[in-house]
């Protein structure tokens, strides 16, 4: 009778412990995969010219949760924004509340799943501290155009296009010189053809001195005329 109870026994406890080890594994599933305030998060962004809230639930699970977004005034809600319903999942899904929130106010996001989770998303949301601008941002204004360095003409392009004409071309005027110098030792010029000319006898000092020359010669042929007539006039007497 021992040795049946002890064959009977062992089975027993083999099936107790693989329950209990199913049990513990469910406990574990189930935490792991239930909702919790930690899986959503609140944001105050701008769509265009106007603000609007969004919340993201990355609940792996997707239970069911509805969002309530309110607008607080000191501590205590002024009024209901709006409530929608979310399923979330891993990757996280977004829900937008159009809210033309206005700089440094602050909503509470209620969030309700189920028997999971009924609190709010702590801290409370506090939108920016600077409101949408035309071009969907809320952000510091970017300096204006005339400030910037880029739009002002620079100054130095002005002086070095003078710089660059003052500049000697190949066609200096050293070269330019240095034509007319060949042009007078090749070439004839009228000054020479008179240089020569008056080699010959043939400038106006010749034409003076053919003039003495002549006026003495009329003399001397007077003088000897003189002379022959005085001889024949003591001849005849």
């Amino acid at each position: 009778m021992s040795i049946i109870r002890r064959n009977v026994a062992r089975p027993v406890r083999m099936l107790g412990v693989a329950s209990a080890s199913a049990a513990l594994a469910l406990g574990v599933a189930g935490t792991a995969f239930a909702c919790d305030i930690s899986e959503f998060s609140a944001a105050a962004v701008c769509e265009g010219t106007k603000g609007v809230i969004t919340v993201t639930d990355k609940d792996p699970s997707g239970v069911p949760a509805t969002v309530s977004v309110y607008l607080e005034n000191n501590g205590a809600d002024e009024r209901l924004v709006g409530t929608q319903e979310v399923r979330g999942s891993r990757e996280g899904v977004t829900i937008t509340f159009e809210e033309d929130w206005k700089p440094d106010a602050t909503y509470r996001i209620h969030v309700k799943a189920g028997d999971q989770v009924d609190e709010d998303i702590q801290p409370n949301l506090t939108t920016p501290s600077t409101p949408c601008k035309p071009g969907g941002e809320s952000s510091t204004p970017a300096p204006t155009p005339s400030t910037t360095p880029s739009d002002t003409p620079p100054a130095t392009p002005a002086p070095s296009e003078p710089a660059d004409s003052a500049t000697p071309s190949p066609s200096a005027p050293e070269g330019g010189s240095s034509a007319p110098a060949d042009t007078v030792s090749n070439a004839p010029s009228p000054a020479a053809g008179e240089s020569n000319l008056a080699e010959t006898g043939a400038s106006s000092s010749t034409g003076l001195i053919a003039g003495i020359a002549a006026a003495l010669v009329v003399v001397g042929g007077g003088a000897v005329f003189l002379g022959m007539r005085r001889r024949g006039a003591k001849s005849d007497s």
